[in-house]
């Protein structure tokens, strides 16, 4: 299990100094595998006791166990690509890809709560609330798929890119109980969490998929799944995240079967009518 993962199973039981404390260690690993307690204990405003608190909360020996582990992780989870890239590659890149990928789609989905997938499913699937997509330049392709997915099976379904003329003119059209998909990763780009804050403000339930129970995402949102976002080479993989995002598809086709085969009918005959698709 990754930091990460240890770290969101025990989001809830974290008080305020402890969640600095998770912060500093996912976002500057290095201060825990190479500085001391009192090092960590100053970049998060606390003491030393509650470092080694924190420490075993997690389930680890105390502080140098927990050191231990962030040391055999920081070579890969948060650097960026222009380091990972200098590297020496894999001699099996195929192996260690197949390896990676598969740990990702799982860790991703055996994290989410059923419960919150099964809540988040129903709102997806009720026409009466818009669901509106929003997503970071790197998960733009993710974000575009589940909008043209979601947009086949209901009506009201919007997707959120472009300048801030265009993004005002979205957040303008949320109405209260709307769902916002939010979607990005650790460097998280202003203009996401900036409109993402705008759209809860208005009444919109935020669903955040983002790599980490403690993102600026999460803390905006209605409901986290968090994704594993390890990547095989210099970019982190985004195979997680698009398994996720399938998965509330489909959860949402059960949910609308009946509307949605109307709609998807309907696709399918103009379709034909225009003779857009070959080879059937």
């Amino acid at each position: 299990m990754t930091i990460a993962s240890v770290i969101d199973a025990a989001r809830g039981a974290l008080t305020p100094a402890e969640r600095r404390l998770a912060d500093v260690v996912l976002s500057t690993p290095e201060c825990v595998a190479f500085g001391t307690v009192a090092d960590l204990a100053t970049r998060a405003s606390t003491s030393g006791a509650t470092v080694v608190r924190f420490a075993s909360k997690l389930g680890y020996d105390g502080f140098t166990a927990l050191q231990g582990a962030v040391q055999d992780e920081l070579g890969q989870r948060l650097r960026p690509a222009a380091e990972r890239i200098r590297e020496v590659p894999p001699t099996d890149v195929l192996g260690r890809a197949r390896a990676v990928e598969l740990d990702n789609v799982a860790g991703t989905l055996e994290a989410a709560s059923p419960a919150a997938f099964d809540e988040v499913a129903a709102a997806l699937a009720d026409l009466g609330h818009q669901v509106h997509v929003l997503s970071g330049e790197a998960s733009r392709g993710i974000g575009l798929l589940l909008h043209d997915q979601l947009a086949m099976l209901r009506p009201g379904v919007s997707v959120w890119f472009g300048a801030d003329v265009r993004l005002a003119r979205h957040v303008a059209n949320v109405q209260w109980g709307d769902i916002l998909i939010a979607i990005d990763h650790r460097r998280y780009e202003r203009w996401v969490l900036d409109t993402t804050r705008l759209a809860r403000d208005r009444g919109a339930r935020v669903v955040a998929l983002c790599d980490g129970a403690l993102s600026p995402l999460a803390d905006l949102a209605w409901s986290t799944f968090v994704v594993r976002a390890q990547g095989a080479g210099p970019f982190d993989s985004h195979v997680g995240t698009l398994a996720l995002a399938n998965a509330l598809v489909s959860a949402a086709a059960a949910g609308l079967q009946r509307p949605a085969t109307e709609r998807l009918d309907g696709i399918e005959a103009a379709w034909r009518e225009f003779g857009s698709l070959i080879g059937e």
